[in-house]
């Protein structure tokens, strides 16, 4: 079976930080655009960060440029999404995300993903 984990959420204070991971198991992240997404009750799913198959693309939702990093490690088959400067409107369920495709998504629509992790929780205290 195929499953996307993803870890490293937690209540964290105004300012602080977070490294989220997603891990795969049962296929192997390196031939994918992967994405995080957060989303609050209530509201849409937003994308947040994307990192292509090839490393050499990332993107940034407006509102978390310049204090989240997207990453991958291949030999731990793992992408990270490193969250500093936390604000508490950065609360939400962080979730990961693929399309288990060749297809380059990454930089053109994060609407083209079909397969999710459970998501990790954020909360940031004011």
């Amino acid at each position: 079976q195929v499953h996307l984990v993803e870890s490293g959420g937690g209540l964290v204070q105004f300012g602080g930080s977070l490294r989220l991971s997603c891990a795969a198991s049962g296929f192997t992240l390196d031939y994918y655009d992967i994405g995080w997404y957060r989303q609050v009750p209530g509201k849409e799913r937003e994308g947040v960060s994307c990192i292509s198959s090839t490393d050499d693309w990332t993107d940034y939702a407006e509102s978390v440029k310049g204090r989240f990093t997207i990453s991958r490690d291949k030999a731990k088959n793992t992408v990270y999404l490193q969250l500093h400067s936390l604000k508490p409107e950065d609360t939400a369920l962080y979730y990961c995300a693929t399309d288990l495709s060749s297809t380059p998504w990454c930089g053109i629509s994060y609407n083209t993903v079909n397969f999710w992790g459970e998501g990790t929780q954020v909360t940031v205290s004011s």
